[in-house]
């Protein structure tokens, strides 16, 4: 064969083995094929809609797609789950899933379980605290906790949902500090903290990047920090340990996606999605919102949700809230 006829075959070869590569690229590109709806469980101003607008705005920037936050809030976050799990799996709905998730299978039954849920990215954990209104005339935590002991039920604490994150906070600040309050359900943060100014509740526990700007502006009082260290949106508010309580906890968010979404596509928005998370411009950004990031893989996110599930049942259990599945 002479050397033209060599060259002709090769490059014919070259060409068909060119093929495979760039039909993959063209399927890669389909997705996303177009906006990407972002779920959020809970009304539009709390920390829950706000870290995810910031995640949204990047994310649209860096994979060249709109990325859409839609608020289907309700039922402790059990509307919004479901839309995305009933979502079709195609990787252009995800959402957002919290702390206070993890509890409400046990609450409810017709909220979504774990493993009726895709684990994607773990996005970060805000300590939780305790704050007190202006009317109600407490002036410290240790204030607030004598009050509490004193007449058990007396003092009225606005959270969420019955096994929500807020109200887990504050059925382990009960039982860890041995004190009793009425608890009070709000539709999220945002209306707590409403509720909390207008002198409708005497205290809150919703976490501190919902409250700190309230704080400092006069309208409520922050009473403690319970996480490990200070935390750095609010580093003039000493820890619980630090008052002599020592109790740390905190609600994280994640991104999660209805079970089914292609490998290679799940894979592409947790790069992505942990591109986003991992970058100092969006850090900083995040930070000034008063969010700390913390990002992690998928297999981290699903370790995180069993370390959680297993330590929040009993207490679910103690409080008298196991009503529609049981381990």
């Amino acid at each position: 064969m002479k050397r033209r006829d060599l060259l002709k075959l090769a490059g014919a070869g070259l060409a068909a083995g060119a093929m495979p590569a760039v039909i993959t690229g063209a399927r890669a590109q389909a997705f996303p094929s177009g906006p990407i709806t972002l779920i959020v469980a809970w009304p539009p101003g709390g920390g829950s809609d706000i870290s995810m607008r910031l995640l949204a705005d990047a994310l649209s920037k860096k994979i060249g797609v709109p990325v859409v936050v839609l608020n289907k809030p309700g039922a402790g976050g059990a509307i919004g789950h479901r839309e995305v799990v009933t979502a079709k799996p195609d990787g252009q709905t995800i959402g957002m899933f919290a702390s206070g998730g993890v509890s409400l299978p046990y609450l409810n039954a017709q909220a979504n379980t774990l493993d009726e849920m895709e684990p994607i990215a773990y996005f970060g954990e805000d300590p939780f605290a305790l704050q007190a209104s202006n009317a109600s005339g407490i002036t410290s935590l240790k204030d607030m906790i004598e009050r509490a002991r004193a007449a058990p039920g007396k003092l009225r604490n606005g959270n969420d949902q019955p096994g929500g994150s807020s109200f887990v906070a504050i059925s382990l600040f009960e039982k860890a500090l041995g004190f009793k309050v009425t608890k009070v359900s709000y539709g999220g943060y945002a209306p707590t903290v409403t509720a909390l100014m207008g002198g409708e509740i005497d205290t809150a526990s919703v976490p501190v990047p919902d409250a700190i700007e309230q704080h400092r502006s006069g309208k409520l009082k922050m009473l403690g920090v319970s996480s490990a260290e200070r935390y750095f949106l609010a580093p003039e508010i000493p820890t619980f340990k630090e008052l002599g309580f020592d109790v740390v906890a905190g609600s994280w968010r994640c991104i999660i996606g209805p079970k089914g979404i292609p490998e290679d596509r799940l894979r592409f928005l947790e790069s992505n999605i942990l591109g986003v998370l991992k970058d100092p411009e969006f850090v900083a950004r995040a930070k000034q919102a008063g969010f700390a990031i913390q990002p992690a893989d998928a297999k981290a996110t699903a370790a995180r949700w069993k370390k959680d599930d297993a330590e929040l049942y009993p207490i679910l259990l103690e409080a008298g809230l196991v009503k529609a599945r049981q381990k």
